[in-house]
């Protein structure tokens, strides 16, 4: 079966809001085995919402909205949907009272408006809101056997609406579409252009499973996405797929699905039972707070430094002095006795550090803007990396940071 999902609300396409319901919907769905192939959305405009409606029932078999279901003139989506299939609006007594019971339970005065979301268009399915208001709507046209199916904006609203009611509903009116099912192999180090070549016959001879390349915040995603009559057929094929990508790639891939840089670190820092401590310059700490981001990281992450200043390098971290006068702040010198040093000071299995020209000032002719600096220390001795970034001082401080982290997940790997 095909699904469209449509947004409604202006304030999506002002950018006022970020649109969650429809990557949760196309989530959901998938699993359950049916094809998302379009997502659209429009604002609160009649005319434009109509269109979009019509054009989603011409080629889906089945139109999920979201938004719109409000008790405002702005709430339209019902009173569209409703139109369009010629359907009479009229006043659903059971989500009338409902509704009111919602507000006299709170000790609420419930505005007048508030009943327009118990009109309902007639021979609908009325969905209870068992977080809101606005009760949800299915209508069937039985002539073409196409659904549109009015979910409340509100995620919270849409997310339990949808569990509790439309899951139910669609595998009772289609039974099990079978399983649509993905698989991310995460890459860092390697350019979507290059990985792509690596593995263009197999991005050229897919049918199912399918590739996917996805450039995500300095890393190259490679999607598999296969369709079986359940889950465990579709990792199978998905298995198989992955077992001739990886040779080509295995250097590079460092997770799947939800595996992050950090994350991956710090399981190899607990299985080689070391600890680690950082000395950060230009990335100021960001490299710290990646690690710290994952749960658990105590057991391994001792302490760091932000040394901004060269004094803090030389006073806290132990950088000679004529280093610094000699070599600069930012250099491949510098960086490897700030590794060395912040972990003697710890007294930790791993020193990392960061040095760099984050910009837009500061740099020379032959300290560049980009110019960075990675270098570890630890029991497979002491390495030094490197970089040339360019990009924004925010996009220069989170490759860099990535790159720090990749650099220890391959030293550590090493060990």
């Amino acid at each position: 079966m095909i699904v469209e999902l449509v947004s409604t609300g202006t304030e999506l396409l002002l950018g006022q809001i970020v649109n969650t319901n429809a990557p949760f919907l196309a989530a959901r769905l998938n699993e359950l085995g049916f094809s998302v192939l379009y997502q659209t959305t429009v604002g609160d405009n009649r005319e434009r919402m109509r269109n979009v409606l019509t054009a989603a029932l011409e080629r889906a078999d089945i139109v999920i909205t979201s938004g719109g279901l409000g008790p405002t003139q702005g709430d339209i989506t019902k009173e569209v949907t409703a139109s369009l299939l010629e359907r009479k609006m009229y006043l659903h007594q059971a989500s009338a009272e409902r509704i009111e019971k919602y507000f006299a339970e709170r000790h609420l005065c419930m505005p007048d408006n508030n009943l327009r979301q118990a009109m309902m268009p007639e021979g609908a399915k009325i969905v209870d809101n068992t977080c809101g208001t606005a009760p949800g709507v299915i209508v069937e046209e039985e002539s073409t056997g196409k659904i549109i199916i009015n979910l409340p904006g509100p995620p919270h609203e849409l997310s339990a609406m949808f569990k509790i009611s439309i899951v139910p509903y669609l595998i009772e009116r289609f039974g099990i579409q079978g399983s649509i099912v993905s698989r991310v192999l995460r890459t860092y180090g390697i350019g979507e252009s290059s990985l792509e070549e690596r593995i263009k016959k197999y991005i050229l001879a897919q049918s199912n499973p399918t590739l996917a390349l996805l450039a995500r915040n300095g890393e190259i995603h490679v999607r598999i996405t296969a369709r079986a009559e359940n889950e465990a057929e579709a990792l199978k094929l998905i298995d198989a797929l992955e077992n001739k990508i990886r040779p080509e790639l295995d250097e590079y891939i460092f997770g799947t699905n939800e595996e992050t840089l950090e994350m991956v670190v710090g399981n190899l820092l607990l299985n080689k039972s070391l600890s680690i401590a950082l000395a950060e310059s230009c990335t100021s700490g960001l490299v710290t707070s990646l690690i710290t981001d994952v749960a658990g990281s105590s057991g391994y992450l001792t302490g760091s430094i932000v040394c901004y200043s060269n004094s803090v390098k030389i006073e806290q971290v132990g950088v000679p002095e004529n280093i610094i006068a000699v070599k600069g702040a930012v250099s491949r010198e510098t960086a490897e006795f700030m590794a060395q040093g912040i972990r003697e000071k710890f007294q930790t299995g791993i020193g990392l550090s960061v040095t760099g020209i984050a910009g837009p000032g500061g740099a020379t002719a032959d300290k560049p803007v980009g110019l960075v600096y990675i270098a570890i220390d630890g029991p497979a001795g002491l390495t030094c990396f490197e970089h040339h970034f360019n990009g924004t001082r925010t996009n220069i401080k989170h490759r860099t940071a990535l790159a720090a982290l990749n650099h220890l997940r391959q030293y550590l790997l090493s060990i």
